[in-house]
């Protein structure tokens, strides 16, 4: 699997549908969505008003990375929009299985996000049961970050541990380190600054 999925984050949002056009047209195969409320992480970003309205103007995938401390109140919210991949934080360890169970009833896949800070270890007991793993490589909360080498290494690391389903990874990935992520084991590259400051097909073709 090679996908590429620009973050609209990094868009900009007084012109977001003629962004998401240039994308799809540039080559991208998901659009990446952050969610964040403030509390999870210190910054607030769109919610399912926008994700739905987005909707209404693209076929393309939706990927939602929720950075939020009760997805469980929202998940639903964003599965009725028809999304293809959903995602919450393995530190919301309490949480993990109500979102998963809510998934179930949908066709969306059901991912688990890690930390840079965050051990593996806190995604052993969900491995057999997520569809993907997201690997941040950055602080999540904020486009344009610098990207976080010893965070890649849990790619790795879940290959190394027998995990085969769908690796994501995300924060400040760019031409000059997406190769190293690709040979660890990543599926799917996330990328919002370099893809949306830079020439967007271009861009798109050097992630892939």
């Amino acid at each position: 699997m090679n996908l590429i999925a620009p973050s609209i984050l990094s868009a900009d949002f007084s012109c977001l549908r003629k962004e998401i056009e240039m994308i799809e047209r540039g080559g991208a195969d998901i659009i990446h969505i952050d969610v964040m409320d403030g509390h999870f992480v210190p910054n607030l970003t769109i919610g399912p008003v926008v994700v739905s309205s987005i909707r209404k103007i693209t076929k393309m995938p939706f990927d939602c990375h929720l950075m939020i401390d009760e997805p469980d109140k929202y998940f639903k919210r964003f599965l009725d929009i028809g999304i293809q991949y959903i995602s919450m934080h393995v530190e919301l360890e309490g949480k993990v299985e109500k979102c998963m169970e809510i998934t179930r009833r949908y066709d969306t896949k059901f991912g688990l996000a890690i930390n840079p800070e965050t051990s593996v270890a806190k995604l052993v007991p969900y491995l057999s049961f997520v569809d993907f793993v997201l690997v941040m490589t950055v602080h999540p909360g904020f486009g344009g970050q610098k990207f976080i080498e010893e965070a890649s290494f849990k790619i790795a690391k879940l290959r190394d541990m027998g995990y085969e389903g769908i690796i994501e990874v995300d924060g400040g990935i760019n031409k000059e380190n997406v190769s190293k992520v690709r040979k660890m084991g990543a599926d799917i590259i996330v990328s919002g600054h370099f893809v949306f400051g830079n020439n967007v097909e271009r861009a798109i073709k050097a992630l892939r």
